[in-house]
C-alpha cells in the first residue's frame, strides 16, 4: 500500500537538502536492572566498571585515529570532550564511591550519578551549556552497553540499502561518535539525519555543520510518523521533513540540490576575494572561534583575521586551571596559523552559566575564597568582574596572551564592561602584567591593542568615555539583546520575546557603531547576528565595516555584500531605525533582500 504523505517541522542545521530512505534507530533507554550485592563483591563490581570504561575509552580512541586530516576542528574536538567526560572524577569515580556506601551493581550506581549530573546541568541558564547534559548521556550509555556486552557501541544498520540508496537516520537523539562511526562506514551514503530531541547548539547538530550534512532536529513524533524505509526529504533551510513526496516534489527538491551544488562551487571561488560591496567598500570578515584548531577553518574560509577566541573554552571541564604556559601554547598557535592577521582574544569570561569545575573554582581561593554560589549569576561575578576579583587568575592569562603577542598580531579584548573603572582596572592589569615580562625578560609586543566588549546597555551608553581608554570596540550582540530585554531565551516561557529586531536592541547596535565611527575607533560585531544574511544589508547601512562570524558564514556574508551598496543599505538603516514594530522592521527587511536580488 502507498504510503501518504507527511510533513514535520523542526530545527534545520547545516544547509541544503537531503534525500534518502529512512532507517530508525531504537530510542537508547537507559532502563538497567538495580541490585544489591554483597560487601565481598563490592571489587569485583568496581573492576567490571573500570573494564567498561577501558572498552569506551578504547573505542573513542579508535575513531579519533581514523579522522581524516582535512576532517572538520569539531571532530576531534567532540571525540575529546567525550574522552574528558569519561576521565571526569563526577563520573568516573563518584559512582565507585556508590558501590561502595550503598553496595549497589554498577548499572545502577553509574545512572545514579548520571541523572544527578543532568539535574546540574538543567539549572544553567545558557543553551550551549546545558545541553552538555546530552553529552554526558551518551557517554553514560556507552559504558552501559560496554558493561553489558563488553563489545564497543556501534549503531547497527539492518536493512540493506539498494544500490544507490542513501541513508536518513530517524532517531530520538544521536551522539557524535555515531554520526562519525557512520559518515566512516564504506557500506552506508549518509546523507542526513532527523532527531525528535536537541536544538541547534547540541553538540550532534554543530557536527552537522561542521561535515556539511543536513539535518533536523526537535522534530517531535519523528519516529511515530516515518517507518522504515520511507522516501524521506530534510529541507534543512526550511526547518522541515518532508515524508513520502510526491513526484513533482521529489522533482523541485532534486533540482534545488542541483542549484545549490552549483552555489557552493561559486562560493569557493570568493575565498581569495577582498569583500567589497557594489560602491567598492572594503568590508573585513572575521572568524570567532573556540579551540586553536578552529583556526584552520577560519583560513580555509578566507577570514580576514580572527575576530574572536573565546578563552574561556581553555579552561571547561578539567579540574585544574591551565597554566601560563598551556595558555600561551594556544593562544601562540592561533597567533603562527594565521600568518600576521590579527587575532583577538577575549579574556576569560566565566561566570554565570559559564562555571569552572568545583576542583578548579576551590583552587581560586587565594585570599577571598572560592567563589560562591550567587542568588542571580546572570548578574553577579561574571567575565571582568571575575577577573579582577580573582588577581592571579587574571595576571596568568593576561601574560600568556602578551608572550603570544610575539609570534603574531593579537589583541587583548575584555568582556562584559560596565564602568570606566572596570576599563582603567583593566589596563592597570595589563601594564602590571608587562612588567611582569620584562621582569623575566620575555618578549612580547609592547604596543599591543587593548579593546572592549559591548554587551549591556550600560556599556553601549558609555561608548564615548570608553574609547577615550580603548583602541577598539565589539558589540556583543547575544548578551546585548538578553539584558536590553531582560529575557532569557533559554527559558520556553519568555524565550518567544527574544527579539534582534526589537527597536531598542537595534537602537543601542546603531548608536555604538555611530559614536565609535565618530571616535576613529574600530568597531565590529562578533555576535550571531553578524553572521545572519538577513541583517547584513541593514548593519552595513548602520556603518559597520568590521564583522565576526561562524567561519562557516563568512563566504555566503562575503557574496551578499557583492550585491550590496553602503548608500542603499543606510537608507533602509535610516527607514528601520525609524520604526517602533518588529514586525514592521522585519518585512522592511524582507523586502531589502528582495529587491537586492531581482537587479
Amino acid at each position: 500500500m502507498e504510503r501518504r504523505r507527511e510533513s514535520l517541522a523542526g530545527s534545520g542545521v547545516a544547509h541544503g537538502i537531503a534525500i534518502g530512505r529512512a532507517h530508525l534507530l531504537a530510542p537508547s533507554e537507559l532502563e538497567v536492572r538495580q541490585y544489591t550485592i554483597e560487601r565481598r563483591d563490592v571489587l569485583h563490581e568496581i573492576g567490571r566498571l573500570t573494564s567498561a570504561f577501558s572498552v569506551v575509552h578504547e573505542e573513542l580512541e579508535e575513531l579519533k585515529s581514523h579522522i581524516a586530516p582535512n576532517a572538520p576542528s569539531e571532530v576531534r574536538a567532540f571525540l575529546d570532550l567525550h574522552r574528558l567526560i569519561l576521565g571526569d572524577s563526577l563520573l568516573a569515580e563518584a559512582p565507585r564511591d556508590l558501590i561502595r556506601s550503598r553496595l549497589i551493581n554498577a548499572e545502577w550506581a553509574l545512572t545514579i550519578q548520571l541523572e544527578l549530573l543532568v539535574k546540574q546541568f538543567d539549572a544553567i541558564d545558557d543553551e550551549y551549556l546545558r545541553g552538555r547534559s546530552t553529552d554526558v548521556r551518551q557517554v553514560v550509555e556507552r559504558v552501559v552497553n560496554a558493561l553489558a556486552g563488553g563489545r564497543p557501541t556501534r549503531v547497527a544498520i539492518t536493512r540493506k540499502l539498494a544500490v544507490g540508496d542513501r541513508l536518513i537516520l530517524i532517531a530520538q537523539d544521536l551522539a557524535p561518535a555515531d554520526v562519525l562511526h557512520l559518515k566512516d562506514r564504506a557500506d552506508v551514503d549518509l546523507a542526513g539525519f532527523v532527531t525528535e530531541l536537541g536544538g541547534p547548539t547540541s553538540h550532534t547538530a554543530i557536527l552537522a555543520r561542521s561535515l556539511g550534512l543536513p539535518a533536523v532536529v526537535g522534530a517531535e513524533g519523528a519516529r511515530r510518523v516515518i517507518e522504515e524505509g520511507d522516501l524521506v526529504v530534510i529541507d534543512a533551510d526550511s526547518d522541515a521533513v518532508i515524508v513520502n513526496p510526491s513526484e513533482d516534489e521529489l522533482t523541485d527538491f532534486r533540482q534545488r540540490m542541483r542549484d545549490e551544488g552549483e552555489h557552493r562551487v561559486q562560493l569557493r571561488k570568493l575565498r581569495g576575494r577582498i569583500a567589497r560591496t557594489s560602491d567598492g567598500i572594503a568590508i573585513e570578515l572575521q572568524a570567532n572561534i573556540e579551540l586553536p584548531e578552529d583556526a584552520r577553518d577560519a583560513l580555509v574560509a578566507g577570514a580576514d583575521g580572527i575576530g574572536l577566541f573565546r578563552s574561556e573554552f581553555l579552561f571547561m571541564d578539567r579540574d585544574e586551571l591551565p597554566t601560563e604556559n598551556e595558555q600561551y601554547e594556544a593562544y601562540a598557535k592561533v597567533a603562527r596559523a594565521m600568518k600576521g592577521k590579527p587575532v583577538v582574544i577575549r579574556t576569560l569570561d566565566i561566570g554565570a552559566d559559564k562555571v569552572l569545575n568545583e576542583t578548579a573554582r576551590e583552587s581560586l581561593g587565594m585570599g577571598r575564597g572560592a567563589p560562591r554560589p550567587e542568588s542571580n549569576p546572570a548578574l553577579g561575578l561574571r567575565a571582568i568582574r571575575y577577573c579582577l576579583a580573582y588577581p592571579e587568575l587574571f595576571l596568568t592569562q593576561l601574560r600568556a596572551i602578551l608572550r603570544a603577542s610575539e609570534v603574531g598580531t593579537v589583541r587583548i579584548l575584555v568582556p562584559m564592561l560596565a564602568h570606566v573603572h572596570e576599563v582603567e582596572q583593566a589596563l592597570a592589569f595589563v601594564a602590571q602584567a608587562k612588567q611582569q615580562l620584562r621582569e623575566r625578560k620575555q618578549k612580547f609586543d609592547g604596543r599591543v591593542q587593548i579593546g572592549g566588549m559591548v554587551e549591556v546597555p550600560a556599556a553601549a551608553l558609555s561608548v564615548p568615555q570608553l574609547i577615550k581608554r580603548l583602541k577598539f570596540m565589539s558589540i556583543g550582540t547575544n548578551d546585548l539583546i538578553q539584558y536590553t530585554l531582560a529575557i532569557d531565551r533559554a527559558d520556553s516561557s519568555v524565550a518567544h520575546l527574544y527579539d534582534h529586531l526589537h527597536p531598542a536592541v537595534l537602537g543601542l547596535i546603531s548608536r555604538t557603531l555611530k559614536d565609535c565611527i565618530k571616535g576613529k575607533v574600530p568597531v565590529s560585531i562578533c555576535g550571531e547576528l553578524a553572521g545572519e544574511l538577513e541583517m547584513t544589508e541593514l548593519l552595513l547601512g548602520m556603518g559597520l565595516r568590521q564583522y565576526s562570524m561562524h567561519p562557516a558564514q563568512i563566504l555566503p556574508i562575503k557574496e551578499r555584500l557583492f550585491d550590496l551598496s553602503t548608500k542603499d543599505a543606510a537608507r533602509l538603516s535610516s527607514r528601520v531605525l525609524r520604526e517602533a514594530d518588529p514586525i514592521r522592521i522585519k518585512a522592511a527587511l524582507v523586502r531589502a533582500a528582495k529587491a537586492s536580488a531581482a537587479q
